[in-house]
């Protein structure tokens, strides 16, 4: 589907067209603003990028258009946790996603169909800022020129890798030699270039780098406040999804490479370079307003004004209405013994509910379950990274084990200052209690499907009642068929 811009802009509030969606707007301001909505002013092409401020409305734009609710405002985390082994559903409704629980969903299914579409209605509004901003260059001074085109290269990074995780096979699984996605990369304003073969895996991945280096060079060291910092893009932030990006690769040394640059050869792992990241000493304070600790590297802002819309909302999936609960039998995270009640993130982040006078389950509750629900949605936090570098350590060729180690009981002791890990007789143990940390630490964060497909694990699905080999066609999810019915060349390449 290709996603078309309208010959017009609006100042703060961006006209984008896109088949069965409707508009997005954008806001005005990096600071508070940026968290409320601005009334609308059409202006033609030449005038969106005349001054400063307008300038600085598009690039709001592109945040606000990636933190849709059907991207990764929220519909786009919670489907890639309750896909596998760690929640159980509640309700059987296909519009909160009992259908991708069930693995029943299709080509047909509107939803993960937004994931798409928006996914490349972002892709493509960058595409138009970074034309439209290279056209009118001499309006900005060249180090916020570079600053802006680093922004919009994160997104779009972070947009195709999210794409890319979910609608194609895993790299691993052969080198990224099987199909990705089409790599959209000009700006588009009609339907002329809509047939685009899909790229492979490799290339794209290739582009996601590419942006990412681009943005670390241009970004800033900060972007002047603790909100900033959090929802604005920096020069750590380019880095810090570097790592995730090269894991997802198989390529360790790349994780270490990058992840030098963040996390230090010795505890207390504290990072001091640019913009400060340390892990914060109550979890709890995480996922509490006001978002913007140093443990936050990148999340996205939610106000009442624009919060994530109904049903997307993390809070409503996993505390409010309880859409889906923590599964409590042996598969479930939850009822390891690896991970026990005296962990802060098991006694402060979930909590029961009573679903009827005999029926009571676990809750997820790092979200808040009070309507419009406009929890910051967290995308990287410093806690990632840090179990990120510790894995890579375990697995390159001559890795720092004693690091790996130590940066693996630095986030468990953070929740549970009595817990000590024992001997690991093996890397092989070490990595394993690291994929078992992460699972702990970014429960409800949208990670467990990922986690999994990038080792080109099968998936433990709870919901379907068996274990999805990644051969299976319900390993991913398919390519829209609005997507296939405008670009017919979308399965080959």
């Amino acid at each position: 589907m290709k996603i078309f811009h309208i010959n017009s802009y609006k100042l703060k509030v961006a006209t984008l067209a896109v088949t069965a969606l409707p508009l997005i707007g954008l806001v005005s301001s990096c600071k508070k603003d940026f968290l409320v909505a601005a009334p609308e002013l059409t202006l033609p092409d030449q005038d969106a990028f005349a001054n400063p401020t307008r300038i600085l409305g598009q690039v709001n734009g592109l945040y606000v258009s990636l933190k849709s609710g059907s991207l990764l405002g929220g519909r786009y985390e919670i489907y890639n946790d309750i896909r596998a082994e760690e929640f159980t559903n509640r309700l059987s409704n296909n519009v909160t996603g009992y259908d991708v629980y069930g693995g029943t969903n299709n080509s047909t299914n509107t939803y993960i169909a937004s994931f798409w579409s928006q996914g490349y209605l972002t892709i493509n509004r960058v595409n138009l800022f970074l034309k439209g901003i290279e056209t009118n260059s001499t309006v900005l001074t060249p180090a916020l020129n570079a600053n802006y085109i680093g922004e919009a290269k994160f997104i779009r990074a972070l947009s195709y890798f999210s794409l890319i995780q979910i609608f194609a096979k895993p790299y691993v699984q052969n080198n990224g030699s099987s199909r990705g996605l089409p790599l959209r990369l000009q700006p588009e304003t009609s339907l002329a270039n809509n047939a685009l073969k899909s790229s492979t895996v490799a290339a794209v991945y290739a582009q996601i780098i590419k942006d990412l280096d681009d943005a670390e060079a241009g970004l800033p060291d900060g972007q002047g406040s603790a909100l900033a910092n959090t929802t604005r893009a920096h020069k750590n932030t380019a880095i810090a999804l570097k790592t995730r990006v090269y894991l997802a690769m198989g390529n360790y040394a790349k994780v270490i490479e990058e992840g030098n640059k963040l996390v230090p050869q010795v505890a207390p792992f504290i990072n001091a370079a640019r913009t400060p990241h340390a892990l914060q000493a109550n979890v709890a304070n995480v996922f509490a307003a006001p978002y913007t600790t140093s443990e936050s590297i990148f999340s996205l802002p939610m106000a009442d004004t624009n919060a994530p819309g109904t049903q997307n909302q993390l809070g409503y999936y996993y505390n409010s209405n309880v859409e889906y609960f923590l599964n409590q039998t042996g598969a479930g995270i939850y009822a390891d013994a690896a991970w026990p009640a005296t962990d802060a993130r098991k006694s402060s982040l979930t909590g029961n509910v009573a679903l009827s006078s005999t029926s009571t389950v676990r809750r997820v509750t790092k979200f808040s379950g009070t309507s419009p629900f406009i929890d910051f949605v967290p995308i990287i936090r410093y806690a990632e990274v840090l179990l990120n570098v510790a894995e890579a350590e375990a697995l390159v060729t001559g890795g720092n084990l004693v690091r790996s180690r130590a940066i693996l009981q630095a986030v468990r002791t953070r929740s549970d200052a009595a817990y000590v890990f024992g001997a690991f007789a093996t890397p092989t143990d070490l990595v394993n209690a690291i994929l078992k940390e992460r699972r702990i630490e970014l429960l409800a964060e949208g990670f467990r499907y990922n986690d999994l497909a990038r080792k080109a694990t099968p998936l433990p699905s709870f919901g379907i009642g068996t274990t999805v080999p990644v051969s299976d066609d319900r390993y991913t999810f398919a390519i829209p068929l609005a997507e296939i019915n405008t670009n017919s060349e979308v399965n080959n390449f």
